[in-house]
């Protein structure tokens, strides 16, 4: 069976022009093809013996079926070869990422382990710095040192670049599967598809940058905003002319009617989708940056607090060794060292850099929800836009919803319905 599977070909039948050829001659002889229109049905059958030719009345021809599957081919036969390279590309960033994201979880890991046991071991210390000098010195040398690694830990928040590295792997990932897939199912690869993957490539970068300095993102922003890892949309008007778009976009997706047509779009699905971008604009998008604000402010005071008090317990473990302060010295140290070791447990084992991170992402996905509709409801011409029905129903899995469940948000979509009037979330993914 394996054999005559890869010896596979194709049949293709032709009208015979001799009535008084012979099943050998015709076997054996390629016949000339007919005037007449010929028969496009095509058997695949195993390499062997042709028999009852003559008897059908019909000539047969040998076509090899690998030779009849033509590659993508362009207007300049480079823009396949060049999207080709932007997957290896996309296939090389994905593996580095992953590794570089598995490094730096292990860099959360030890480093909140080692830096809380000299916090710990130096407030043991302290405990005994009443009964020498050496113990107390000890114990200051060992939170001074904790009191750095903490701020140097908490500048980076290795939790957080963990989770900028594993957003990353998906998204790498993501682009090699498209860019893929569009060199095995399309006949023609124009040069729109290279720039497409390219200007993904460059998004990706700039949102995920491998080096840690320079280069890191910002940990502590002043203003939270959604991630973005996806290009910007080039204009192909001026600013008035797309609102003069979007206005005649409005006014003709009023003649659609009851009817389905134009696409698959109709008026109820531009509802449905102005409606969704209310709700996403106004509860999705919203309730994760207000929770990554709320982590943030956490965030940054547990940054600040931790080697504060590391700092603070130094200097005390500091005057017990030379004998001022007494006892109250060294027991400022210990707790000093104390809390110290459970803020940075409550920071770095708690994660708040990767949570504040996954919001941010969670953000940037809604967002990029929105620009997807905005731009399919500001082309005014339904038949440039992408497939009415083909749309809703990427929408609603990107959402978590069934399609028929997108009707709901119809409603919103009136003037008369205000953003407090919105109790139910368009997403339901997560």
């Amino acid at each position: 069976m394996a054999a005559a599977a890869a010896l596979q070909q194709r049949l293709f039948l032709t009208a015979s022009t001799s009535t008084s050829s012979t099943a050998s001659s015709s076997a054996a002889t390629r016949p000339r093809r007919s005037t007449a229109a010929p028969c496009r049905a095509a058997l695949r059958v195993p390499n062997g013996r042709l028999q009852a030719a003559a008897a059908a009345g019909l000539a047969l021809e040998w076509v090899d079926a690998a030779a009849a599957v033509a590659p993508p081919t362009t207007a300049d036969g480079t823009a396949a070869e060049r999207l080709r390279l932007v997957a290896e590309a996309a296939a090389d960033r994905a593996e580095m990422h992953d590794i570089i994201g598995r490094q730096r979880d292990n860099w959360n890991h030890l480093l909140l382990h080692s830096t809380n046991s000299l916090a710990l071991a130096a407030s043991a210390l302290a405990a005994l710095a009443p009964g020498g000098a050496p113990a107390a010195a000890s114990a200051g040398a060992l939170l001074a040192t904790a009191a750095v690694t903490m701020a140097a830990v908490n500048t980076v928040q290795p939790s957080q670049l963990a989770e900028e590295q594993r957003n990353a792997t998906r998204l790498w990932r993501q682009l090699e599967r498209d860019a893929r897939a569009a060199l095995e199912h399309r006949v023609v690869v124009g040069e729109a598809d290279v720039e497409a993957a390219v200007d993904r490539v460059l998004a990706l970068d700039a949102a995920y940058p491998l080096p840690l300095l320079p280069g890191m993102l910002e940990k502590f922003p002043k203003e939270v905003e959604p991630a973005r890892w996806w290009p910007r949309r080039r204009p192909h008007s001026p600013p008035a002319q797309q609102q003069q778009q979007m206005t005649m976009a409005k006014r003709r997706s009023r003649s659609f009617g009851a009817r389905r047509g134009g696409n698959g779009w109709s008026e109820e699905v531009e509802e449905e989708m102005r409606g969704l971008l209310r709700v996403l604009r106004a509860k999705d998008e919203h309730q994760y940056l207000a929770a990554g604000k709320l982590v943030l402010r956490a965030n940054r005071a547990l940054a600040v607090a931790g080697p504060a008090l590391a700092g603070a317990g130094a200097v005390a473990a500091a005057a017990a060794s030379i004998g001022a302060g007494g006892s109250w010295a060294s027991g400022a140290a210990v707790a000093c060292g104390a809390l110290a070791a459970a803020a940075n447990t409550v920071e770095h084992g708690g994660q708040l850099g990767m949570l504040f991170e996954l919001l941010r992402n969670c953000a940037g996905f809604y967002r990029k929800v929105q620009e997807d509709i905005e731009a399919a409801l500001g082309e005014p011409d339904a038949e440039r836009r992408e497939n009415g029905d083909v749309f809703r129903t990427r929408v609603a899995l990107l959402l978590g919803r069934s399609v028929s469940e997108l009707r709901q948000f119809r409603r919103v979509a009136s003037p008369s319905v205000g953003d407090d009037d919105i109790k139910d979330y368009a997403g339901k993914l997560f």
